[in-house]
């Protein structure tokens, strides 16, 4: 039973004796071609909005984010891609801190938003949150009027001493969500009444009601229909012209449609960040590369 088979044993002397045979780097484990804390590409900017070095968070004791380096710059898009699971989530959670509410988080590195600590134990996050607002993936309409929805931070934050005041603070959001005329001659329906496109436009409107000076994204528009995700698009263009726009997307047409910059992740890594069209058509990284032509994602 524990003889050897002779025809095994003289394939294996011919495979040991037989000369090397080369292995492309796309077809070796991603964590070989990888080097901690480096990005190819063009990571930095003369005039960052946010300036984040070496940062790495932590789930318990495994690794989510690793040594990652990057700035963004005022009133850019960058756009966030890579596979399920590899950190864009939770790099983007970590810039308005949105990661304190997991007990089992940790971040750590240096993290800086017009020179301030993102991390200061004195900061106040609330008003960070009003300063870095956030779109989630999927709309989360309050349960109120489509009205209340948008002037629901502006009350809570001070932002109107008279009625005629959030009036305007309400429809210029909902104009600039390209809400207005849609919604106009029914401000006091119910925002769980409108569609999925509309209500994420509103929690857009919702977001934007506090005057942030950045918008983050978690896939908008994964939820969305063709027709409510061109629409969401479009915005996405119009409000870059007023505010920093970081947004995590799958659709790699998405992030070459909208994006200044595009930022590619891979098992917690930033890969590569470089102007969206050169990511899309000459990419520096090998693993980008892989990625964006179909290999593996």
């Amino acid at each position: 039973m524990n003889s050897m088979n002779p025809s095994l044993s003289n394939e294996n002397v011919q495979r040991d004796t037989a000369e090397p045979v080369p292995v492309d780097a796309r077809e070796q484990p991603a964590e070989s071609v990888i080097e901690y804390g480096k990005t190819v590409g063009t990571p930095f900017s003369d005039k960052p909005k946010f300036s984040l070095r070496d940062v790495e968070v932590y789930y318990g004791d495994s690794p989510a984010i690793k040594g990652i380096s990057l700035d963004i710059a005022k009133n850019e898009v960058i756009a966030f891609i890579g596979p399920s699971g590899c950190g864009k989530s939770t790099f983007l959670r970590c810039l308005n801190r949105m990661n304190d509410s997991i007990d089992i988080c940790r971040v750590k590195g240096q993290l800086e938003l017009d020179g301030q600590d993102l991390y200061d134990p004195k900061r106040d996050v609330v008003e960070l949150r009003a300063r870095v607002g956030m779109v989630f993936q999927k709309p989360n309409p309050f349960p109120k009027s489509i009205y209340d929805n948008v002037a629901y931070g502006p009350r809570i934050h001070g932002l109107a001493n008279r009625k005629s005041e959030l009036d305007d603070i309400v429809e210029n959001s909902l104009r600039k969500a390209g809400l207005w005329n849609e919604v106009k001659d029914r401000l006091d329906a119910p925002a769980t009444g409108m569609s999925g496109g509309q209500q994420q436009r509103l929690c857009i409107a919702r977001t934007i009601a506090v005057s942030p000076e950045v918008v983050l994204m978690d896939e908008p528009c994964s939820a969305l229909d063709p027709i409510a995700t061109a629409r969401v698009e479009e915005l996405i263009a119009e409000l870059s012209e007023s505010y920093t726009i970081i947004i995590v997307t799958h659709s790699m047409q998405q992030a070459a449609r909208v994006s200044d910059r595009t930022a590619y992740f891979h098992l917690g890594h930033l890969v590569e960040v470089n102007e969206t069209n050169k990511v899309f058509t000459t990419p520096e990284h090998e693993l980008t590369e892989s990625y964006i032509t179909g290999r593996f994602g």
